[in-house]
């Protein structure tokens, strides 16, 4: 087993149908991550895909959940295991319906916030302490907040969000190269 620093999950849903959802942010940065580092996330490993590679000169494990959004503790805790990383260096990256569009949020640990994902991933590896990156989607007053994130973002939406995704990807570049403090106080302005 080659030593890992760090694992990033995106969390998402998996399955075309939801490829697109404002739920699969999560997804999205890490396949942004991976190919701006010529990582593929294509390996079987029962609850989660995965791949591994070398980003800012630290070796690293991108993943994404096969289980859906509320089964997420599964396989974080699965790919803690098979990788003998600890939680603190487990990097999950999520939807944030409080954040707006655009916005991003780099947290030491902490609560679920109401995210189901999240919840399932405190529970499962018992404990808040592992950081996230948290992906702003807004809210839609017009619609449920379950039908909401599982929407597709609007095509009028679409250059914000990559914005994000970009700014997603480069504070997780900056924990790796600078350390998570730096990266927060670079990017939760």
């Amino acid at each position: 087993v080659v030593m890992r620093k760090f694992a990033v999950i995106g969390l998402g849903n998996p399955g075309p149908s939801y490829r697109e959802t404002r739920h699969n942010i999560g997804f999205m940065v890490v396949d942004r991550l991976a190919a701006s580092h010529g990582i593929r996330v294509d390996r079987a490993g029962g609850s989660f895909i995965w791949g591994d590679g070398s980003i800012r000169k630290e070796r690293v494990v991108l993943a994404k959940p096969n289980t859906f959004m509320n089964l997420s503790g599964e396989a974080a805790r699965d790919i803690l295991g098979y990788f003998a990383i600890p939680a603190e260096s487990m990097f999950v990256v999520c939807d944030d319906c409080d954040l707006p569009p655009g916005r991003i949020r780099i947290r030491k640990n902490g609560g679920s916030g109401g995210h189901r994902g999240l919840a399932s991933i405190i529970e499962r590896i018992g404990g808040v302490r592992f950081p996230r990156l948290r992906m702003g989607i807004g809210r839609d007053a017009e619609k449920s907040l379950e039908d909401y994130v599982l929407s597709p973002f609007l095509s009028a939406e679409m250059e914000l969000v990559r914005e994000e995704i970009e700014r997603g990807v480069s504070a997780l570049e900056a924990v790796m190269e600078r350390g998570l403090d730096w990266a927060m106080n670079r990017y939760n302005r």
